[in-house]
This record gives structure tokens, C-alpha cells and sequence, in this order.
């Protein structure tokens, strides 16, 4: 192959795993930080110096190149574990000691562990083993990716079982109280989908295991149970910059206090959503509710409560263009990126229409219920640069507020702004 038939693969400048083939053989798997850097690499010429003839061989024998982008460079390394240990591929494995390798298993207890293990001591244990991973060709970076994995999903990963009242067990619950993922008291449970949720990243299954949480996080919104669905969002958000693990350990708080985080060193922009929802008082007058929403985390000290005025019966399209109005006269609070409101094409066209009569530029996304008051579909999320999720998340908080401020008009008087 030459250096020349490259610029026919449109190699990305992205994180990913790239396969050298023969034919249908695949000859070499490996990861890359930049594919399109690393695969030119193969093409210098001091090739035989830096890699070796091993390596030389295979790209004279190579007739093609196909590649797969990740997320992160992480799920480059487990993606890459994971292609090796199905093609088996001559230039990765031929001549190398599979003893020497190092894996990642998850052993078959009540509370499982995660570990890393020499090739040579899998069989000894092989009945002990739930799952393994692997082989991974460099052993500090698989140590250095179970670490940042760890910061996502808290697992146990000491050389001896662990039991509840272990000081294995109170050393792990420390650990993760610390990095505020674990509440003290074990949650057997959770632990479980913990260990599921490690066990698909290390198959390199991460984009299954993204659909997986994403449908978790929808479900919690549908059911109110708010945090749990914030913590399923700081999952996402976490895996999308898992190899800043300064990001990861932010607290809730911080986030609420700020629209930027810090990451890796630079800043990085929040996702702030507003979504407006309104309950009538008796059939007659209603209120409006305002909720804030910073990277899945609702900012409650922000929510504002409105009073309708001058609105016939059950308007809901007068209530919600009154109470947006009156939002957009407090310039000093900070406008959202997305404007979510409840309903279909005729309240987010009310709402737009709002925004340019006051020549505000922010797109809106309509959550549409059905007749049992459960999503049914979200309207231009994608267009407006947010998931169907975070637009569900942020109705759901606003529709729970909203029935939280109406019973509570309802028994005394509401100072409204």
C-alpha cells in the first residue's frame, strides 16, 4: 500500500481504531488520538527505525484501509481490546507472549470486582471470572482508562472479595463518597447497574451503552424521579469527556453556580435550557412556571413563578405568550441556549413569535404529550443542538413545578412576580 491511496479513506482528525487489511484479512488493529494523523504515520520514511519490519511488512502487504471514529480516545482503547481479540491480527499478536498481556475482568461474586490480570493467571481463575476483556497491548493505559472509567461508573477494584462490612467495602464506599457518586449506605442495585454499565464500555460498546442510559434518563423524567435522571445525564455528559477527569468530580453545585466548567484546562460552554409550563387556578386564572436546567442539573434558585393576568379561561397559548413576554423584559437574567415548552406546533410558534417581536434569537423545542400526559414526541430538538432526553428532562421538571406552585396557590397566596 502507498502512502498516495490515502486521501481516497477521507481519514478524520478524530479519535478511533483503524484496521489494516488484505483482502477481507485483517492484518493490524490499532487506536489513534487522530486517525488521520496516525495512519499517515505508517507512510514516513524512517518506518523500519521507529516501528520495526514486523510492522514494515504488514503495511507493504495491506491493501486497504477502514477505520471507526470514537467519542474518546478511552473508547479507542477498548474498542481496539476488542477487535484484537476477534480478528486476532499477525502484526499484534505473532511472536508476543499472550501471557504477558494484560486483561480486564469482572469477577463472578455477590459484589463483583474489576481487575486487571496477566494472561497467564486468566485459566487458574477462569470459574471465578464473570467476563474478560482484552488483551489490551499497553498495560498503563489500561490501568490509566480503568481509572478514569472508575470517576463515571464507581466500581470495587481491591484484591480481596468484598462484604458490607468489609474494610475493603468502607474504604470503596469513602472513595465514592468523596467523588460524590456513592451515598454511604450500599445500594446493591445500583451496584448492579454499575457493573453492566462497565461491562458494556469494555466490550467497546459504548454507543449501546449511551442508548442505554439515554433510555433510562427519559424514563426517569416520565416518572418525576428528577434525580435519578440528573445523575443519568451527568453519565452522558461525563462519558463524552471522560478523559477529563477534572470535569467528572464537579459537583452539582458548581454547576449550578457557573455556565462554564473547566475542562482540561480550557472552558467549556454549559447547556442552559428554559421550559415554561402553566396551571389554571380553578378553571380560571393561572399561573406560569419558569424552570432552569444547566447540563441536566435543575438550577432551582432560578426557577421564577408568574401570575397570568387578564387571560380568558384554560388560554394556554395566551398564558404561555404573556409569561414568556415577561421573562424577556429581565434582560439581567441570563437567556438559556433552548426555550422548551409544553405542547405541539401551535405553543412553539407562539413562542417563537414572542422571541421576534423582541428580536431574541433562541430556538424552541415542544415536548408533545399524549392523552395519559406522557411525551409522545419532541419537536426540532435536534435543530436546536439538544437530545430529545434533555428536552423531556427539562418539561418534566417545569411540569412538576408547575402542579407543585398550583396546589400551593391553592392553599394560600402566592407572592408572583
Amino acid at each position: 500500500m502507498q502512502r498516495s491511496e490515502l486521501s481516497k479513506y477521507n481519514l478524520p482528525d478524530v479519535p478511533g481504531v483503524y484496521l489494516f487489511k488484505q483482502g477481507r484479512k485483517v492484518l493490524y488493529v490499532g487506536k489513534a488520538t487522530s486517525l488521520r494523523d496516525r495512519v499517515r504515520s505508517y507512510f514516513d520514511d524512517d518506518l523500519i527505525a521507529t516501528r520495526g519490519p514486523r510492522v514494515v511488512d504488514m503495511v507493504t502487504k495491506a491493501d486497504k484501509v477502514s477505520f471507526e471514529t470514537t467519542p474518546t480516545v478511552l473508547e479507542a482503547l477498548v474498542r481496539e481490546a476488542a477487535l484484537i481479540k476477534k480478528y486476532q491480527p499477525k502484526a499484534n499478536v505473532d511472536g508476543k507472549d499472550d501471557s504477558t498481556f494484560l486483561y480486564a475482568v469482572i469477577t463472578k461474586e455477590e459484589i463483583p470486582r474489576v481487575l486487571v490480570v496477566r494472561g497467564k493467571d486468566l485459566f487458574p481463575r477462569g470459574d471465578t471470572l464473570r467476563a474478560i476483556y482484552g488483551p489490551f497491548p499497553s498495560g498503563t493505559q489500561l490501568k490509566e482508562g480503568l481509572r478514569l472509567i472508575r470517576r463515571v461508573f464507581p466500581f470495587f477494584d481491591t484484591a480481596n472479595p468484598v462484604g458490607t462490612k468489609s474494610k475493603h467495602h468502607r474504604a470503596h464506599m469513602e472513595f465514592n463518597t468523596q467523588i460524590r457518586q456513592y451515598p454511604r449506605v450500599f445500594n446493591a442495585k445500583e451496584y448492579r447497574r454499575t457493573i453492566r454499565n462497565v461491562m458494556l464500555f469494555l466490550s467497546g460498546r459504548g454507543k449501546e451503552l449511551r442508548r442505554t442510559i439515554e433510555k433510562e434518563m427519559r424514563e426517569a423524567a416520565r416518572d418525576e424521579r428528577f434525580e435519578d435522571a440528573a445523575e443519568a445525564r451527568r453519565e452522558l455528559f461525563a462519558l463524552d469527556h471522560i478523559q477529563d477527569v477534572s470535569l467528572i468530580k464537579q459537583s452539582t453545585d458548581n454547576i449550578q453556580q457557573t455556565t462554564e466548567l473547566e475542562v482540561g484546562g480550557q472552558k467549556l460552554e454549559a447547556t442552559r435550557l428554559e421550559a415554561y409550563d402553566t396551571a389554571h387556578l380553578s378553571g380560571t386564572n393561572a399561573i406560569g412556571v419558569m424552570t432552569v436546567i444547566v447540563d441536566g442539573t435543575p438550577v432551582k434558585k432560578e426557577y421564577r413563578t408568574f401570575k397570568v393576568r387578564g387571560i380568558k379561561k384554560n388560554d394556554d397559548i395566551a398564558s404561555l405568550r404573556e409569561i414568556l413576554s415577561r421573562r424577556l423584559n429581565h434582560p439581567e437574567w441570563q437567556f438559556p441556549k433552548v426555550i422548551v415548552v409544553d405542547g405541539g406546533k401551535t405553543q412553539k410558534k407562539a413562542a417563537e413569535k414572542v422571541l421576534a417581536e423582541a428580536s431574541v434569537k433562541i430556538p424552541v423545542v415542544a415536548v408533545v404529550k399524549d392523552e395519559r400526559h406522557r411525551p409522545r414526541e419532541v419537536l426540532a430538538a435536534r435543530a436546536a443542538g439538544i437530545s430529545e432526553a434533555d428536552a423531556v428532562l427539562a418539561n418534566a421538571e417545569a411540569h412538576r413545578f408547575s402542579l407543585s406552585r398550583h396546589r400551593l396557590a391553592r392553599s394560600q397566596k402566592l407572592r408572583l412576580k
